[in-house]
């Protein structure tokens, strides 16, 4: 988990562009699962990247941090910080039935 803090009126341009670039790129990242982003507070987000192993979330951490340092940090208010790297314990999404195709 990263935190990142933004002036409030960036944190589309930071999504954005998160979103269009760096994605892209950690999508193809050895063990990757799944990223997600949460904004709390004014101009405030966390994003949080789950992965198969502790060194591929290593690995992932470390791109991003570099990918960030060029892309992102010029609009932050301050330094990102690693909040933390864990094991996930519990991870629960919600069924959804297949779609039913009409032919």
């Amino acid at each position: 988990m990263r935190k990142i803090k933004v002036q409030p009126h960036l944190i589309d341009t930071l999504t954005q562009k998160t979103k269009d670039v760096f994605v892209p790129v950690l999508k193809n990242e050895p063990g990757f699962i799944e990223f997600i982003v949460v904004q709390f507070g004014e101009g405030e987000a966390v994003s949080i990247s789950i992965f198969e192993t502790q060194e591929a979330a290593e690995e992932g951490n470390r791109k991003a941090f570099a990918w960030a340092g060029e892309h992102l940090f010029p609009l932050a208010e301050g330094p990102a910080e690693i909040v933390g790297l864990g094991k996930l314990l519990l991870y629960q999404q919600k069924e959804v039935a297949e779609e039913k195709r009409i032919s």
